[in-house]
């Protein structure tokens, strides 16, 4: 049974998600720091370029190889620029489920890049891969990352109460950590409407699927 997810990039009209290389580092740097960023996941704060450095060159492979998911670096396919991480996650081999998280640069928001790039990550994990789950969790006052995963289709589950932490800023500035509920969404293989093309995801015969619109494609590296 694989247990470790292809080397690959896939691409929309829009974006072209890759894994992360080490010039991503001085662009990783300043988006982790952003205030939202730091509010509402575990990532180091501040987060220092060395950090950054070790996520772009090593931590982030070391998901695909060492079988516990894959992370694309999201990057506008004109400019080329860092816009957000998906970041495949907590992944079961035998039940075919895994868990997805992602940011957006603040520089990015408003553009739709995280439900375009979400939603083709998970058509090629449902279509190509052939899993059979994909699992979000949203601290319960992150409205904007719920907002992705309605717009992308997913079904809210529940509450797991009280179960993570995020941070938030006291008034003299300094980040201080509080407990919070996560809902649960769940994406099928069934919740994904695509009428023209009913076989799903060919990244091999040129006959891609649609992401939110946007003809979605995927190459191996």
């Amino acid at each position: 049974m694989t247990t470790t997810f292809p080397d690959v990039s896939i691409s929309t009209d829009r974006l072209v998600l890759r894994p992360f290389e080490e010039a991503d580092a001085d662009a990783l740097t300043e988006m982790m720091n952003d205030e939202l960023i730091t509010a509402w996941t575990s990532a180091p704060h501040p987060y220092t370029r060395a950090d950054a450095h070790d996520w772009a060159t090593r931590r982030s492979h070391a998901e695909r190889t060492e079988g516990r998911g894959i992370v694309f670096a999201v990057t506008e396919f004109l400019t080329q620029r860092l816009v957000g991480i998906v970041h495949l996650r907590n992944t079961n081999w035998h039940t075919r489920a895994t868990e997805v998280g992602y940011v957006t640069a603040p520089w990015a928001r408003g553009e739709g890049y995280a439900s375009e790039s979400v939603l083709a990550v998970a058509q090629w994990l449902f279509h190509d891969q052939r899993f059979e789950r994909l699992e979000l969790r949203t601290a319960a006052d992150n409205t904007a990352s719920q907002q992705v995963a309605q717009k992308i289709g997913c079904i809210s589950e529940g509450v797991l109460r009280n179960a993570w932490i995020v941070r938030t800023q006291t008034a003299d500035g300094e980040w201080t950590e509080v407990r919070t509920d996560l809902i649960v969404w769940s994406l099928l293989p069934e919740d994904l409407d695509d009428p023209e093309d009913a076989d799903g995801f060919h990244h091999l015969t040129g006959h891609p699927a649609q992401a939110g619109g946007y003809p979605v494609t995927a190459n191996w590296n």
